[in-house]
């Protein structure tokens, strides 16, 4: 699957598909999203998620990129 960069954001407060995406739960898929660092260009290994968003399942690729700021991704179309 590839990966598209989304957004980065303070933990506890960072707008993904217009919610705080902290205040779902977020669901470990066991699975990993190699992606790219937009600022630096570094290769990273992130979890993918599920969460329940409004009664749909949407999935996305999280990690923290420092303290405290996360990175996040979603898939792309094809």
């Amino acid at each position: 699957m590839k990966w598209q960069f989304a957004k980065a954001g303070y933990a506890n407060d960072c707008e993904l598909f217009w919610v705080n995406i902290f205040d779902y739960e977020w669901k470990d898929t066991g699975k990993t999203a190699e992606v790219r660092d937009p600022l630096h260009n570094e290769r990273k290994v992130m979890k993918v998620y599920t969460a329940e968003l409004r009664g749909k399942t949407v999935t996305f690729a999280a990690g923290e990129f420092s303290n405290g700021i996360y990175g996040f991704y979603i898939p792309e179309d094809d």
